[in-house]
């Protein structure tokens, strides 16, 4: 078997597309905080179709590790020079590997917090990208301003403190490259956020001015934060997948990536120090991203909700079971169609009918075996983005809601920790404690759950929310999660 790394590129192009591209960590430009699966199936793959092709060779990526448990990444690539394996995986079983070689470095924060300050105040770091999660921006879910109140972020705020955090590394970079009299860098935020790029220039211009007032000032005079909308299914790397890489592909990674065929990245074109020619290979460059990423996340995002904590509750592991359940894809279609599509704005050049469509055969794909619990993960982050705002504009409209409130008592049941067959469920996400205390003192159809203002804003005060809430909940525990969404399907033929 051949152990991935720069030496053994040759032998391995026999079975698998490999770089033939010159690499150095001298060739990066782009600085990338959360190199993580889905950035290594999206940013990280489309620069390199664009090195593949003789373009933006000096645009290679460094990435950074800000968390302990970055080291594992760290030591990942390391061992493989940097390089790793993408796997696309078809719904008739075919594979399609490639090689990556666009991240030509890394560097874990916690090692030296100076070596990447000092790699984003360089000259030649033109962008620093973001996929750190919702959560990593440091938004107050009520409020929509900057909470502060992690501790990280109050010591990194310290006259003098050494920088750990994302938010406080690249602020020192701002401010050194200000001293030197160079040019910001580009902040390029690539996760699930609406107006993303938005989000991340108020967070960190906030964090910004809380240590230095008119430092705040100069980044929202000088900074480009360009809003994105990016999409493909990348499930968690699982152990099989490195066995079946090594088996028909004689590879041996580390780490591969494995994902859906379909990508899409929609990107403003605001950028203070160049970008590489994104257009070139698929990226749809526009100047106002906001219906694209609505769409995303009403539609894909907010349809994962929909699926996730209902078909965890009734048996199903992966999304490709419960979306081939009929009753769920009904539930589904309902949703897309009555729920999603009218709380969004017109999309140009976009057919939501056929995008409907083409979301319920990716969701049905069985080669991606995208895990019910890594949808379920963070929801607290989620369904505030994803799914209230739905919920809002229906209610204010007068158009339908109940599979929305449905899904939310779906993910209260869920929070309960147990599913319908006694089983304990391994609730994962930053709120877990107040979560399953609210949903255990809830009961069948109480109001502890989403009486949480912080998560669903004024939704119980709201009484025709409270009346189908309560009567999803009681459903969900007297007749189960299967039952309820074949009753919620009912009523639209009703």
């Amino acid at each position: 078997m051949r152990a991935l790394n720069a030496e053994t590129l040759a032998s391995i192009s026999d079975t698998v597309p490999v770089p033939d591209y010159a690499r150095s960590p001298e060739q990066t430009a782009i600085v990338h905080f959360g190199v993580g699966g889905f950035h290594r199936a999206h940013q990280a793959m489309y620069l390199d179709r664009l090195m593949a092709e003789g373009k933006a060779l000096d645009w290679g990526i460094c990435g950074v590790g800000v968390l302990p448990s970055d080291a594992a990444m760290r030591d990942a690539l390391s061992a493989q020079d940097h390089l790793y394996t993408l796997v696309l995986k078809y719904p008739d079983g075919r594979l399609e590997p490639r090689v990556i070689g666009s991240v030509m470095d890394y560097l874990f924060a916690p090692d030296d917090p100076e070596a990447v300050v000092e790699r984003m105040a360089s000259e030649r770091t033109r962008i620093v990208s973001l996929t750190v999660t919702e959560g990593g921006y440091h938004v107050h879910p009520v409020t929509g301003e900057f909470d502060d109140r992690d501790p990280r972020i109050q010591a990194d705020l310290a006259p003098g403190a050494t920088p750990t955090t994302t938010f406080g590394l690249i602020t020192e970079a701002l401010v050194r490259r200000r001293d030197r009299g160079l040019a910001p860098f580009t902040v390029m935020s690539c996760d699930n956020i609406q107006g993303n790029g938005d989000v991340a220039r108020r967070m960190i211009t906030a964090f910004a001015t809380e240590r230095d007032a008119e430092l705040g000032a100069w980044m929202t005079e000088n900074v480009a934060f360009p809003n994105s909308m990016v999409d493909r299914i990348t499930p968690v790397t699982a152990d099989s997948d490195r066995a079946t890489l090594a088996e028909r592909f004689d590879v041996e990674d580390r780490w591969p990536v494995v994902c859906e065929p379909f990508t899409q990245w929609v990107l403003e074109d605001h950028f203070t120090q160049g970008r590489p020619p994104f257009e070139d290979v698929g990226v749809q460059v526009v100047d106002d991203v906001t219906p694209y990423e609505l769409m995303k996340l009403r539609l894909l995002n907010a349809g994962h909700q929909v699926l996730c904590y209902l078909g965890y509750l009734a048996g199903y592991r992966y999304a490709h079971e419960a979306a081939a359940d009929p009753n769920f894809v009904e539930l589904l279609m309902g949703y897309w169609e009555r729920e999603g599509t009218p709380s969004l704005q017109p999309v140009p050049g976009v057919d939501l009918k056929e995008y409907r469509q083409t979301l319920i055969e990716r969701f049905a794909n069985p080669a991606v075996a995208d895990t019910l619990a890594r949808l379920c993960f963070g929801s607290s982050d989620r369904i505030p983005k994803f799914l209230v705002p739905v919920l809002h504009h229906q209610l204010e409209q007068g158009g339908e809601y109940h599979r929305s409130v449905l899904t939310i008592a779906a993910w209260a049941r869920y929070a309960e920790g147990v599913d319908e067959a006694g089983e304990p469920i391994d609730v994962q996400d930053q709120l877990k404690d107040a979560l399953m205390a609210n949903a255990a003192a809830q009961g069948v159809d109480g109001l502890d759950f989403v009486a949480n203002r912080d998560l669903f804003g004024d939704l119980v005060d709201d009484e025709r929310f409270v009346t189908e809430y309560q009567r999803a909940l009681r459903s969900l525990h007297e007749r189960g999660a299967a039952a309820s969404v074949a009753d919620w399907v009912a009523r639209d033929s009703s």
